[in-house]
């Protein structure tokens, strides 16, 4: 029919649009949206729940324009049969939306996956908009909020608390938190739709704070409709995997957008409270936040993140400091323009002006298109004259760097003094700047912009963000064993540890080169070779740009010794090597690592080589994985207080590095409650914590949300250091032991001592085919085998989210639960859950997860997709789960999941009512992966049947846009097009809905 092809109907503009009486009552009715300006008062669900309404209702009167009416009607009845599922929860009801999606051509199939996708990350959008005005009038004192989630609500609650000023002052000064941005693949949507929700976030919030006339309104909602528009008909597939290099420009972006700008108003807000106590703001040298990045660092187990691989990103972020350095000084230039300045400024000013030709420089300057100032600038604007400057050198240095990257020039040289190199170049001219000013009395001027740039510059550094360079511990094991046989001194990996730890300790004393010219080795080893070679020369010519070399899967103390040898063998220089952080991440290597920390520190080469110093990263992913989340948990929880007690026997200050992922399975969380419920004296205001895929969105995708993710983390570390939370009484303990205990034996009898697990595991999530999302460069195992063990903790995890079954982050607990029930225990896991915070905390994201949770759902990808044998096997694990949430709400003392027994819910409630405003949308989601799953493992394994389908297939002459979309698929073979698309789009849907992948 004419109307379900796309261009046929003429799109309604947003004033037409407005004249239509439901919309008019959205936006005109609307309490928040009605462009009357900033309310006073604030109520998160009604701001979620307008957003949601005006942007549904604007995206399916596109749906309806470009796709038709026939379709638009098959939409709405899909919706009407999952509302009433839901509302029902009757099995009858679930089964009539199976049976009406079993109806739907394939194209209709397809548009209705990507419509209701596209509803749930236009959801999201909402969520992030209300919790950026959450933000905001807390801020405004509009609303009130815990002490501790604002810097300066901890200084209130610290004082009152009977925290001295000077201590406080002290602590915050001192402190320091560094947010690892990661490419681990759980971020499902392109970078593409990420711009469109985010002009759509960008409209909505202005919508609420702005007071708009009524065109004003009108062209504001036409933007919103365009940006809604775009993301619809925007091929939401990411049809080629990422390159490393792709990866770490799409983190670069979170700077250039938010971070970089956020950073100098998050540093005046603590300047400001800090005023207000009558203290000073903070010293000009001192940066409470730091950034680092993984992005083409993280070598474990990705063969694309090679030496080279690693320069190019160093260059990357390299060029992008500059030129944002570039932009602000070109602003700057501007704000200076007074002529007052000290005798030894204008000394210096002087000199500049007497070594350059004033004609020489202006025809540079013009050749270099300058914005302003291109002229040769006087002595009577000597800060100027110091700035241009210093953009001369920034210009020069984004040359350099262009050239390298481009391919023009084999790298930098390290002689060219043309160019910035060190952080303390840019810095030292700007606080020249800065101390003239404060000394001729203009330090209302010098703590403008000029400040700000002073604080980025000593955040940042010339790297913008260090880079961590990661890699599993066996890589340098067969390093150093080549070395030695080629030495003829035997096998290291044959030895014992003793004998390493006796090797590498006398070669690191020694002089001795190890590594010949003519060392013959396998491919693996040359790349780590390689790239401790790398690090050598980045280390030379690009000073400060590297941070922590992280080894996973460390297992012993001379995993570390190695590392350190091999830098120092592959040309690093001695004073300068990357510092070498282990990585604990399975259960035996957290409880065995304060012993091997132990080991370590006892070694005096070791001990002064690191001079008083050391990092220790723990993984929640893979400890997870390996023992499930509770007794992963309380490993890490021992791990923490045990490895600091080791560095307090020793004299070294450890700094934890957290490895946390998004989701709960994975360590995530709130993190302003995952700080707060870290052991007592394990943070002492120094902390690393990675913020992963999604996260990264959720956390710098808006300025209000940047502000809040940085005041958030220097809030809950300085109350965590001056108040630190309960310490578990004994008889916790010996209750967290045994729950510890009972879980991980159910979990490793379940997931690998079990044959049928394997088997269920492939056949009822779609762990095998999650590769074709292409949201990550790594593969998805780290060896080419079907066991878990091989398989990632990232798909691990994302798999059964996919099914809603959730299972690795409750497998083992009803068990656990049920034993220390048994034992009479049951009061005192209560008293745990009210009163000791690491309890609470564990807890709550347990019973967040199980209402995720969906048996029904789980139920029907078993029944469709998996073997009758196994069924038996399945049904059990769906009754666990059913005990464990029996037990938890038993525990919590809740009447049902996420909703606690207060007069007004809380947070609790408000979670549950967002995941009810989802579940309408990810059933048929669900429903329609199950049927797609079939059909490609039909088409892969060349049944018959699906054989047939593919020759004989022609898609449907009246949805023209969907035949259209399907040619994107690589395949010329539409079926397989459609089945393959489909899936790929349900994945990314229900990875939005839960708001999870891995």
């Amino acid at each position: 029919m004419a109307s379900s092809v796309p261009g046929k109907t003429p799109l309604k503009s947003a004033r037409s649009l407005l004249k239509d009486e439901k919309l008019k009552e959205l936006v005109q009715g609307s309490q928040y949206l009605s462009g009357t300006g900033e309310k006073k008062s604030f109520n998160h669900q009604t701001v979620l729940k307008e957003s949601d309404d005006l942007m549904r209702s604007l995206f399916f009167s596109i749906v309806q324009e470009t796709s038709g009416t026939e379709f638009f009607d098959s939409l709405k009845e899909v919706y009407a049969l999952s509302e009433k599922f839901h509302n029902t929860h009757a099995e009858e009801d679930f089964e009539a939306i199976a049976t009406r999606l079993a109806t739907l051509s394939n194209e209709e199939t397809l548009l209705i996956t990507s419509a209701f996708s596209n509803v749930l990350n236009l959801h999201n959008v909402s969520e992030h908009v209300a919790s950026a005005m959450e933000e905001r009038h807390a801020r405004l004192d509009d609303i009130p909020r815990g002490p501790a989630k604002t810097t300066n609500g901890a200084i209130k609650g610290l004082m009152a608390k009977g925290v001295s000023l000077d201590e406080i002052y002290k602590h915050i000064c001192e402190q320091e938190v560094d947010l690892v941005l990661t490419a681990h693949p759980t971020q499902a949507l392109r970078r593409s739709m990420l711009r469109n929700f985010g002009k759509i976030r960008a409209n909505l919030l202005d919508l609420q704070r702005q007071r708009l006339s009524n065109y004003e309104r009108a062209e504001l909602l036409e933007s919103l409709r365009y940006a809604i528009q775009a993301a619809w008909r925007t091929d939401e597939i990411r049809r080629n995997p990422p390159t490393p290099q792709d990866e770490m420009r799409g983190g670069l972006s979170y700077f250039s957008d938010t971070i970089f700008a956020g950073l100098p108003k998050f540093m005046r807000r603590v300047d400001t409270a800090l005023i207000n106590q009558g203290l000073p703001r903070l010293p000009l040298d001192k940066s409470i936040m730091r950034f680092s990045s993984w992005m083409g660092g993280d070598r474990d187990g990705n063969p694309f993140v090679t030496a080279v691989c690693t320069r190019d990103v160093t260059y990357l972020a390299r060029i992008t400091a500059v030129n944002l350095y570039f932009s602000a000084i070109q602003n700057i230039l501007f704000s200076l323009s007074m002529w007052r300045c000290t005798d030894k400024l204008k000394q210096r000013v002087h000199a500049i002006v007497k070594a350059h030709d004033a004609d020489t420089v202006y025809e540079e300057r013009r050749r270099r298109n300058y914005s302003d100032f291109s002229h040769f600038i006087p002595e009577a604007e000597p800060y100027r004259v110091i700035l241009a400057e210093v953009r001369d050198k920034l210009y020069n240095t984004r040359e350099a760097l262009a050239g390298v990257i481009a391919g023009r020039a084999v790298d930098l040289d390290p002689h060219d003094d043309s160019i910035f190199r060190e952080k303390d170049d840019l810095m030292e001219p700007l606080l020249a700047c800065y101390e003239s000013l404060v000394e001729v009395g203009d330090a209302p001027v010098a703590d403008g912009y000029l400040l700000d740039l002073i604080r980025q510059v000593n955040c940042f550094g010339l790297c913008l963000v260090k880079l961590d360079i990661r890699q599993e511990s066996d890589r340098h094991a067969d390093a150093v064993d080549a070395i030695t046989r080629h030495c003829g001194l035997g096998s290291y990996l044959e030895w014992d540890e003793e004998k390493k730890i006796a090797f590498l300790v006398g070669e690191l004393e020694g002089k001795r080169p190890l590594i010949s010219p003519a060392l013959e080795c396998s491919a693996d080893v040359r790349e780590v070779l390689d790239t401790c070679k790398m690090i050598g020369h980045l280390q030379r010519v690009c000073p400060g740009s590297l941070g922590t070399y992280v080894i996973s899967m460390t297992t012993h103390a001379s995993d570390v010794l190695a590392v350190v040898l091999l830098q120092r063998e592959c040309g690093g220089d001695p004073n300068k090597l990357l510092r070498v952080a282990p990585l604990f991440e399975r259960l035996d290597d957290l409880r065995d690592g304060p012993a091997q920390l132990k080991r370590l520190f006892s070694v005096p080469w070791y001990h002064k080589h690191i001079d008083g110093f050391q990092e220790v990263m723990i993984g929640y992913s893979d400890s997870g994985k390996d023992a499930g989340r509770m007794a992963a948990a309380w490993a890490l929880y021992e791990g923490q207080e045990n490895a600091t007690k080791v560095g307090d026997e020793f004299g070294v200050k450890l700094t934890l590095f957290h490895g946390r992922g998004g989701t709960v399975g994975r360590g995530g969380g709130p993190s302003h409650l995952a700080i707060m419920s870290q052991p007592p004296a394990t943070i002492n205001g120094r902390l690393r914590v990675t913020v992963q895929g999604e996260v990264i969105e959720q956390n710098f995708g808006e300025h209000e949300n940047c502000f809040h993710t940085l005041d958030m983390y220097t809030a809950a570390t300085l109350e965590h250091s001056l108040n630190p939370p309960t310490s578990p009484v004994d008889h916790w303990r010996g209750v967290m032991s045994t729950m510890s205990d009972v879980s991980c034996a159910r979990y490793r009898s379940v997931v690998f001592d079990t044959p049928e697990f394997i088997l269920y595991f492939n056949q009822a999530t779609p762990s095998q085919e999650l590769g074709s999302l292409n949201i990550g460069s790594r593969p998805a195992k780290r060896k080419g085998n079907a066991a878990v063990t091989a398989l990632r903790a990232i798909p691990w995890i994302f798999a059964w989210t996919q099914s809603r079954f959730h299972l690795p982050v409750w497998l083992g607990m009803a068990e656990a639960f049920q034993a220390l029930k048994d034992d009479g225990k049951l009061p005192v896991l209560r008293e745990m859950y009210q009163t000791w915070p690491f309890f609470r905390v564990t807890m709550d994201l347990i019973e967040m997860v199980l209402a995720k949770a969906d048996p029904k759902v789980a139920a029907y990808y078993e029944k469709v997709l998996v073997e009758p044998e196994l069924h038996a096997f399945g049904k059990g694990l769906r009754e666990a789960l059913e005990r464990t949430i029996d037990i938890v709400l038993e525990i919590t003392e809740h009447p049902n999941l996420l909703t606690p027994q207060t007069s007004d819910g809380g947070q609790h409630t408000a979670l549950a009512q967002k995941l009810s405003m989802r579940s309408c949308y990810l059933t048929p989601l669900n429903i329609i992966q199950v049927a797609k799953l079939k059909a490609l493992r039909e088409i892969e394994a060349g049944e018959a049947v699906a054989a047939a389908a593919g020759t004989s297939y022609v898609p449907n002459a009246n949805m023209q846009w969907a035949k259209e979309m399907l040619s994107l698929h690589p395949s010329k073979d539409y079926y397989h097009a459609a089945v393959s698309d489909t899936l790929v789009i349900t994945m990314k849907g229900i990875a939005a809905g839960m708001q999870n992948t891995g």
